[in-house]
């Protein structure tokens, strides 16, 4: 008796344990941002959650499925430009589940299959720009290589919202030379506001001078001004020109006329 109540113990306590497992297998509680992929037998069922489910153990199966975004680190890529310049890119993508249906069943592992295709789009679109388009436009190579991304894992269920190129290293020869080409295009500008500006001098004397012309006492203004302004100095010796007008009156026309004699022809002996 002692033993068949022993055994009927032990049957209780295992069927108690059994269901305990039946039951925590059969309700699964989904977070808010979590979807549970259902398959009945090997098939498709249907997308559950959030909130607590009911999973039918040894029939039904689930693959849970994070819904929020995942910022993934594009490792670093040799590229060649168009104009033939080598560098090294990396970016950073913004991507996340929309369908978790299509992102279980359409590809084996959509973290890795987005990585991957991030990897060859980055080499793919960088390679048919040239490098100060890389340099000055990556908002434009940011939204191109998105655009291609999202359309590619469209047929996985993934939307990605965002790329973002984060760095373009160079080698040394490369910095060297954009150095010296920044410093050439400095160099031209300078030479071209300076010649703007002797133009604009250069039309400002005209003026002035047609100005000056009108009245001939104005340019001796101009004189007495610039006297003042040497004598402000301290100088000890001062170069001052004298307008040849104010002499005319004191030296009058300074021609005198010279007579010529005729020549006398010369007699014939």
């Amino acid at each position: 008796m002692e033993n068949l109540a022993y055994n009927s113990n032990l049957f209780f306590v295992a069927l108690m344990f059994l269901i305990l497992v039946v039951l925590f297998s059969t309700f699964k509680i989904l977070l808010e941002y979590q979807r549970g992929v259902i398959f009945m037998l090997g098939r498709f069922y249907k997308v559950k959650g959030p909130g607590l489910i009911i999973v039918i153990p040894f029939v039904q199966q689930m693959v849970r499925v994070d819904l929020r975004t995942v910022v993934m680190d594009v490792p670093t890529q040799d590229v060649i430009s168009r104009d033939n310049v080598s560098v090294k890119v990396n970016a950073v993508i913004y991507f996340r589940v929309i369908d978790a249906q299509k992102a279980i069943i359409n590809v084996e592992d959509f973290l890795q299959a987005t990585s991957q295709l991030a990897q060859t789009t980055l080499r793919s679109v960088l390679g048919q720009h040239e490098l100060d388009e890389m340099l000055a436009n990556r908002d434009m190579l940011n939204t191109d290589i998105q655009s291609i991304l999202d359309t590619r894992t469209d047929g996985w269920g993934i939307k990605v919202s965002n790329v973002e190129i984060k760095h373009v290293d160079l080698n040394e020869t490369m910095v060297r030379a954009i150095a010296r080409q920044a410093e050439a295009e400095r160099t031209r500008r300078a030479k071209v506001i300076h010649a703007s500006g002797e133009m604009e001098a250069s039309a400002k004397l005209v003026e002035a001078a047609k100005t000056l012309a009108i009245e001939p006492n104005a340019i001796l203004l101009r004189y007495l001004q610039t006297l003042t302004d040497i004598a402000a100095e301290k100088n000890s010796t001062i170069l001052f020109p004298l307008p040849m007008e104010l002499l005319k009156g004191v030296m009058g026309d300074g021609k005198t006329e010279k007579s010529i004699k005729p020549k006398q022809p010369k007699q014939k002996e």
